[in-house]
Parts: C-alpha cells; structure tokens; sequence
C-alpha cells in the first residue's frame, strides 16, 4: 500500500483519498456500506464539505464510534465569523465528533489572512486553540488564489485541481507546496468525469511523492478499482504514457472542468454539465445524456441570457456562453444522428 504524508500536518494516510461529494447522491444505507468498505479496504482520509448538502451526515453514521481510526477533512464557505462558527459547530454535530483533522476554507474568492478586515483566519486559529479543528487549510480553483495561500506560509494544506492535464503552473504549484512542507491535496483528479482511465490517473498522482488524490466515488465499481490499487499500484508504464498523451490532445485548449463556480445561472441553464456535454457523450458516452429530461436542460441554452456572470465567475477564464453555444450545436448534431 502506498501512503503520503500530508507535509507538515503529519498525518500519514493511504494515497487514495475518498472525495465525498458524490455520495449525497445515494441513500444513507448504501452511502454508509460504502464509506466503510472504503475504510476495510485501506482508506482513511475522507474529504466532505458543510456545502455538499448531507454528506457529512452519512459520514457521521459511518463511522460513529470509531473516529480515531480516520481521518476526516472538511470545508466552510463561511464569509463572516458568525457564519463560521455556525459552519464549524454545525459540521462538528452533523459529523458526530467534537474535532476535525482538517479545516479547509472552501474555494474563497481571496486567501484570509490575520489582520484582513474579514476576521475569517482570527476564527481559524481560536477553534484550533479551542481543538475543535488540528489543521489549517484552504482549497482553491483560482491559481493566485493558491499561489498566495502557500507564500503566507498560513496554511498546513493546499487543496487544487490536478491531473494529468495539468499545466506548467499547476505543477509548479504543487512543488512550490512541496518546498514548502505543505500538504498538497489534489481535487478533480478525473477532471469531473472526463479521465476515463483511473490507472493512469492514479499513475500520473503516484509519481508525485507528496500528493494525495482525492476520488470522487459514488458507486462500488468504481471503489473496487480504487481499492485494487493498495496491492497492484499502476505504474507509469509506455501504455500508460500513451493514454495520457492522446487525452492531452484531446482535451487541449478551453474545456469545462465541471466544478460549479458559474452556478446557478439566472437562465436556469446547468452550465457545470451542459457546457461540456459534446467531451462527455465522445468520453463517457451513456444513453441518460440523451433522455428527454437532459434534452430539455441543454434546449434551456437557447435562453442564454448574455449576462456574462458565468464568465465573471469561471475560475478557468472561459468564455461559458460561446461554450455552452458551441455544445448545443455538437447536441443538435448528435441527437439528428443518434450517434454518441
């Protein structure tokens, strides 16, 4: 089994992290027999976020009465001191323990800092002195966002996107991390569902010492293939080169990553799904893309509005409503020729 540790944090983990945002998809029975198969089979650092609605409740009646044996990491898009507090005891109650691993602040628009105005890193450092939380962190889309967070010397973790389509700056982020003895926890490590193949995924993290991939995972499937790799970790073999090599070329240039930050749209329109709709019918290709509910979602870009707030808020600098133009025609075409 391969483990990281988690920089100055200390905390030594599997290098499969389980991203629990998926599992406020499926029902507490089947979200708890998941979450503890994910432990029996080695894993133990479980990702969750007061904003993923209730996954940090299926997490609590997991693993009540063995929270020692986890570690568990969560997230507060809090913009005041009254609202963290409330983020923080609300997570505590809701996770069903009176501390958490690790604190993240969730995707904020700026890097807190003591002495800012917004009293948000003052709260950080009180519930860490109350130990109610043991470690500072911070996540990310935003690359100065990021950049900043590990040049404070502030945070113990950096939570980003990374994969095998990561740029230049991307890598140099996460070995500025690594310089710096801080913890580097790789999100979106499919790219939301657009990496298809999870050894090379997992081949490509792997070589990064310091990395932990964090993994989505909603269905056992897609657990299993996680799991399989404690025994048989994939390594960076000139099949798996290839692989990354063809969806580098692939997925060059502007693409959606899914991550929601456009969200919601004043048109209604689901921008985190539609403005990549053309890569997930040629990459995942699945029946349910095609069903009257989702054909009705993408004909709401026929509304766009023009607004331009998707644009304002793509952390990726897309331009969203040229993308969402662009997928709707690829739809059009696909469902004239029911090829997918």
């Amino acid at each position: 089994m391969q483990t990281v540790v988690l920089g100055k944090t200390g905390i030594v983990t599997d290098k499969n992290g389980f991203g629990a945002l998926p599992i406020q998809r499926i029902g507490d029975d089947k979200a708890v027999a998941l979450l503890r198969r994910a432990y029996e089979g080695g894993m133990t650092f479980f990702d969750t976020a007061r904003a993923y609605t209730d996954s940090e409740h299926k997490l609590g009646l997991a693993f009540a009465g063995m929270r020692e044996k986890i570690y568990l990491a969560t997230k507060t898009m809090a913009q005041t001191p009254e609202g963290f507090w409330q983020d923080l005891e609300t997570s505590l109650a809701t996770l069903g323990t009176d501390y958490v691993d690790l604190y993240q602040f969730h995707n904020p628009a700026f890097c807190p800092k003591p002495g800012d105005g917004s009293g948000l890193y003052e709260c950080m450092l009180e519930a860490k002195r109350q130990g109610k939380i043991r470690h500072i962190g911070i996540t990310n889309h935003r690359l100065a966002v990021a950049q900043e967070a590990v040049a404070s010397g502030l945070y113990e973790t950096l939570q980003f996107p990374f994969c095998y389509l990561a740029s230049e700056e991307d890598l140099a982020l996460a070995d500025a991390c690594r310089r710096a003895g801080m913890g580097f926890i790789a999100m979106k490590a499919l790219s939301g569902g657009l990496i298809t193949n999870s050894a090379a995924a997992y081949a490509f993290a792997a070589q990064f010492e310091h990395v932990l991939p964090v993994w989505g995972i909603q269905r056992e499937e897609e657990l299993d293939e996680f799991l399989s790799y404690h025994a048989n970790p994939p390594g960076m073999t000139e099949e798996i080169r290839a692989v990354i090599e063809r969806d580098r070329l692939e997925l060059s240039g502007d693409f959606c990553r899914g991550c929601g930050y456009c969200m919601p749209c004043p048109a209604g329109i689901e921008i985190n799904n539609c403005a990549r709709m053309s890569l997930m019918l040629r990459r995942a290709p699945s029946a349910g893309w095609l069903t009257e509910q989702m054909q009705e979602k993408m004909f709401l870009i026929d509304g766009c509005l023009e607004c331009g707030q998707c644009r304002k808020k793509c952390p990726y600098h897309l331009d969203t409503p040229s993308l969402l133009k662009k997928n709707l025609k690829d739809y059009r075409e696909i469902l004239a020729g029911k090829v997918y």
